[in-house]
C-alpha cells in the first residue's frame, strides 16, 4: 500500500508593535527548541511560514537563527511559504496592496533563504473567491485554507486528503484543505492518537494529511511549554511518526512534491469563510449566543459531524461593523493608502501603511489584538508616520465624505503637523486625533462592550472542566473554563472625544464610571447639521441639533499645530437648576485643558474584561475625563493641547 503523506505545517509570527520580550520569550520557548528537536531528529522535511515582523525582529536580534533556517530551506529540508509580508488579512486589502504584500515577502525569502517560494499561508484563513486571481498574478501556486472551507460548500470530509484547483478571472491556483482534526490532536493529544487517525486515512486509501496551524501552540500557549517539552510531547511524537515513516506507512512531504504526486481533488469554488472560531467571534453578541446555545442543544456528535459545517457564524469583515474602532484603523488605512498611491508611492511610506495593515490589532476572539492598546497603537503609530511623510509642508485643509462607509459623512482635518475625523453624526464627537510628531492618537480608548462570553461565562460552573486524561489544555478547553461573578461596565455609547450630556446632579462619579446612569439630554447619537470654513487661520467646524429636546451649538476649532478649540451653547432650559453639562474625552494619551469658565473635572481609567489563550484580562485602554459645567451657564469652552498632562 502507499504510504500517506503527511504535510507537517508551522505558522510563525507575531504582531506589528508587539512587545521585544514576547519575541524573545518565543524564541526561547518555541521557535530554537522546535526548530533544534526537528533537526536534531531529522523530522524533515516541514513547511514553514515564518511572517514578515517575526522575521525582522529576528534578522536584528538574532540572525543565527535564521541562518540556520536557510541552511535547512536551501537542503530542501524546510519548505518556506508567502504570505503578506506584515501579515494582513489579504481579503481586506485593495487589490494592489494586496500583491505588494505578496511581493515583499517573495522578495525577503528569495534574498535571506535563497529559495523561490511558491506555496502561500493565507492569514487566518480568511478565503473570499476573488483571492484567486490576485494570488496567481502574484505568483503564487498553491495556498493552504481549511478543511471547513470546503465542507461548507457540500464537499465531504473523505474527499479532503488532496489539492484542488480554483480560479477567478481564468487565473488558477491550487488549495490545499488544513486537516482540522490534525489541528486539535496535535500537540493537545498522546502522539499515539495522531498515528492511529493517520493509519485510518491510509487504510481508508487517502494519499494526503495536512496540518498547518499556529507554531506558538508548541511552548507558547499556556501550558504547553511543559507538555511539549517538559512531559516529552514532542519527543514522542517525532518518534511515534518516525516509526510510522520507517515502516513505510506515512511520508513526511513538502507542498510543492504533494502537488505534483498526489491526484488533484478537482475544481472548488469556495465561499467566504474562514475556521470555525473566527466565524462565531465575528458575530455581534445575541447571535453568537444563539448559535453557541444551538450548537449545545444539538450536541458534539452531530456539530463534529458531516451537519456541523452547515451551522456558520459571520465573516471576518464583520468584525468591522462589530467593532467600530476596528472599522476607523481600517477604513484610514485604505484612505492613507490611496493618498500613497496618489502621489507616488514613496517607499518609506508604502512600508509603513503595509506595518499599519498587520491584522491583529483588527479583530477579536481568544486571539486577535483589538483589546490591547499596544498593538492598535502601533497601527495609529505607522499610520500617523505614512501621512505626516505625505503631508509634510502642507498647510490645514480639509475635505467632506464618508470616510468609514457607514452613510454618513465625516469631517478630515489635516496639516503638515496632525490629522483628525469629526462626525456631525455623533454630535460632532471628534472620533480621531491624531499629532504626528507624537505618533499618538489621542482618541485611540477602546469602548467597553458586552461580548457573548461574558454572558457565557457568567453562566458556567465555578470549576474548569478537565480537559481529559494524557493531554493538555486546548484552545476550547480553556474558553470552557472561563468564568465571571459580576457582568464588566458596559459603555452605552461609543467612545471619542468631546461626546457631550446633560447629566442630572445627583449621578455620582462611581455610578458615572460604570456605566450606570442616564442623561437628560445626549448628543452621542444626535444628527448634526454642519459647516465647515477657514477663520483666521484655523479651521472650524460649526455643529448644529436644533431638533428635538436639548439645542446645542459645538464650535470645534483646528489650528495648524493640531490644538483644538472648542465651545458650546446650549439651552439651559433643557435641564432643572444643579444638573450639569459634560463633554467626556476618552483619551489615549495625556492632553492639556484649559477651560472657560473652570470646569469640575472627573477622571477614571477605562478597563476592559475580555478573554484571550490566558483566560480574562483586565487591560487599562484609557482615561475617561469629563469637563462639567452647571448647566444653568448655557455655554463654556476648552482649549486642548496635546502631549501636555493637565493639573
Amino acid at each position: 500500500m502507499t504510504p500517506i503523506r503527511f504535510a507537517f505545517g508551522l505558522h510563525l509570527h507575531q504582531p506589528v508593535g508587539n512587545f521585544d520580550h514576547v519575541f524573545a520569550q518565543h524564541v526561547h520557548d518555541v521557535y530554537r527548541p522546535l526548530l533544534d528537536a526537528l533537526a536534531a531528529r531529522e523530522f524533515l522535511p516541514v513547511v514553514l511560514h515564518l511572517s514578515g515582523p517575526l522575521l525582522e525582529w529576528l534578522e536584528a536580534h538574532e540572525p543565527a537563527y535564521l541562518d540556520r533556517l536557510g541552511r535547512l530551506a536551501a537542503d530542501g529540508r524546510v519548505e518556506i511559504l508567502l504570505a503578506g509580508f506584515y501579515e494582513p488579512v489579504l481579503a481586506s486589502l485593495p487589490r494592489p496592496d494586496r500583491l505588494e504584500q505578496i511581493r515583499w515577502m517573495h522578495e525577503a525569502v528569495r534574498q535571506r533563504f535563497g529559495v523561490d517560494a511558491r506555496g502561500l499561508w493565507l492569514t487566518e484563513r480568511v478565503w473570499e473567491p476573488e483571492l484567486a486571481a490576485d494570488l496567481a498574478d502574484a505568483g503564487v501556486r498553491y495556498a493552504l485554507v481549511d478543511d471547513r472551507h470546503f465542507l461548507v460548500t457540500g464537499f465531504r470530509a473523505e474527499q479532503l486528503h488532496a489539492p484542488f484547483w480554483t480560479e477567478s478571472d481564468g487565473k488558477r491556483v491550487a488549495l490545499f484543505p488544513i486537516d482540522e482534526r490534525l489541528r486539535y490532536l496535535i500537540p493537545f493529544r498522546p502522539p499515539e492518537e495522531t498515528a492511529d487517525y493517520l493509519l485510518q486515512l491510509r487504510g481508508a486509501g487517502h494519499a494526503l494529511a495536512v496540518l498547518a496551524d499556529d507554531g506558538e501552540k508548541f511552548g507558547g500557549w499556556p501550558g504547553t511549554k511543559e507538555w511539549v517539552y517538559g512531559e516529552g510531547w514532542l519527543e514522542r511524537f517525532m518518534g511515534t511518526i518516525g516509526a510510522l515513516v520507517e515502516r513505510g506507512d506515512v511520508v513526511l512531504s513538502r507542498l510543492d512534491d504533494a502537488l505534483e504526486a498526489v491526484p488533484s481533488g478537482g475544481l472548488a469554488y469556495l465561499p467566504t469563510a474562514s475556521y470555525r472560531e473566527m466565524e462565531t467571534w465575528s458575530l455581534p453578541p445575541d447571535a453568537a449566543l444563539r448559535l453557541t446555545r444551538l450548537e449545545r442543544d444539538l450536541g458534539e456528535a452531530r456539530v463534529s459531524g458531516p451537519e456541523g459545517a452547515l451551522f456558520r457564524g459571520a465573516h471576518w469583515r464583520n468584525f468591522l461593523v462589530k467593532y467600530p474602532e476596528s472599522n476607523r484603523m481600517h477604513k484610514k488605512m485604505m484612505a492613507v493608502s490611496a493618498l500613497a498611491r496618489d502621489l507616488g508611492d514613496p517607499p518609506a511610506v508604502r512600508r509603513a501603511i503595509g506595518r499599519a495593515q498587520c491584522n491583529d490589532a483588527y479583530w477579536h476572539g481568544v486571539f486577535g489584538g483589538l483589546y490591547l492598546p499596544h498593538l492598535r497603537d502601533a497601527i495609529w503609530r505607522n499610520l500617523a508616520e505614512a501621512e505626516a511623510a505625505l503631508r509634510g509642508g502642507q498647510g490645514l485643509a480639509w475635505e467632506v465624505f464618508d470616510l468609514d462607509g457607514d452613510g454618513n459623512d465625516e469631517v478630515w482635518v489635516h496639516s503638515a503637523a496632525f490629522s483628525a475625523i469629526l462626525s456631525p453624526a455623533r454630535g460632532g464627537a471628534v472620533e480621531e486625533y491624531t499629532v504626528f510628531g507624537d505618533g499618538v492618537n489621542y482618541a485611540n480608548a477602546l469602548t467597553r462592550r458586552r461580548e457573548a462570553y461574558h454572558d457565557l461565562a457568567l453562566e458556567r460552573a465555578a470549576e474548569h472542566p478537565a480537559s481529559g486524561e494524557g493531554g493538555t489544555a486546548s484552545i476550547h478547553d480553556i474558553e470552557a473554563g472561563l468564568r465571571l461573578d459580576v457582568r464588566p461596565p458596559i459603555d452605552a455609547e461609543d467612545r471619542a472625544l468631546f461626546v457631550d450630556r446633560i447629566l442630572p446632579g445627583g449621578v455620582g462619579l462611581e455610578d458615572y464610571a460604570r456605566g450606570d446612569f442616564w442623561a437628560i439630554v445626549s448628543w452621542a447619537r444626535r444628527r448634526c447639521a454642519f459647516t465647515v470654513d477657514r477663520r483666521e487661520g484655523g479651521v472650524e467646524v460649526v455643529c448644529a441639533a436644533p431638533d428635538g429636546r436639548g439645542q446645542l451649538e459645538k464650535r470645534i476649532r483646528f489650528e495648524p499645530d493640531g490644538r483644538v478649540d472648542v465651545r458650546w451653547r446650549w439651552d439651559p432650559a433643557a435641564a432643572e437648576p444643579g444638573d450639569l453639562f459634560g463633554s467626556e474625552l476618552s483619551l489615549a494619551g495625556p492632553v492639556g485643558l484649559d477651560c472657560t469658565p473652570g470646569a469640575e473635572t472627573w477622571r477614571f481609567d477605562i478597563e476592559t474584561v475580555a478573554k484571550s489563550e490566558r483566560g480574562f484580562d483586565r487591560t487599562r485602554q484609557g482615561e475617561s475625563v469629563t469637563l462639567r459645567w452647571p448647566v444653568e451657564l448655557g455655554g463654556a469652552g476648552v482649549v486642548v493641547t496635546p502631549g501636555v498632562s493637565s493639573p
